[in-house]
């Protein structure tokens, strides 16, 4: 058993406190990746595991879920708070703390989804935004665009 389900043993369907990650992955051609999961597109990561950095389960997610390497991370931002609650339809509840990431570093690996959480894995410009996005990974792309703006904004002075 891993350790949520550890957890799960002990406190039942009660509310936890889970930190995850978020990984926004740029190519060479200025696209980003998106998994699809039960039908609806999301950036892709997953929660820490014991001992694991924020960066290593970026890492580690990003591989299991897409099949790639990744390099050099950038902080975009931690999101929680009552909108970050879930309940899952078992009933297991909790509130996640997610650490959101962009990378522009692909370093190897194909394209291949795991075909256990995620069916399909692709590359979107910019103009074809997937519609059914989640409104949390709303959050990620608006606080990553704020922070290219004020970063530029800084480059102007």
């Amino acid at each position: 058993m891993g350790y949520i389900e550890d957890l799960r043993a002990l406190v039942g369907t009660r509310a936890l406190i889970l930190t995850g990650v978020t990984v926004l992955v740029i190519d060479q051609n200025s696209r980003f990746l998106m998994v699809q999961s039960e039908k609806m597109w999301k950036l892709p990561g997953g929660f820490i595991e014991l001992g694991e950095s924020a960066e290593e389960a970026c890492r580690r997610e990003i591989l299991e879920e897409t099949g790639i390497n990744i390099g050099n991370l950038q902080l975009i931002g931690v999101f929680s708070g009552k909108d970050y609650f879930t309940k899952l339809p078992n009933g297991d509840q909790y509130f996640s703390v997610n650490i959101a990431y962009v990378t522009e570093e692909i370093l190897s690996g194909d394209l291949k989804p795991d075909d256990i959480e995620i069916q399909k894995v692709q590359f979107f410009k910019w103009s074809a935004f997937p519609k059914d996005l989640s409104e949390r990974d709303r959050q990620i792309f608006q606080s990553f665009i704020e922070n290219l703006i004020l970063e530029r904004r800084k480059g102007l002075k």
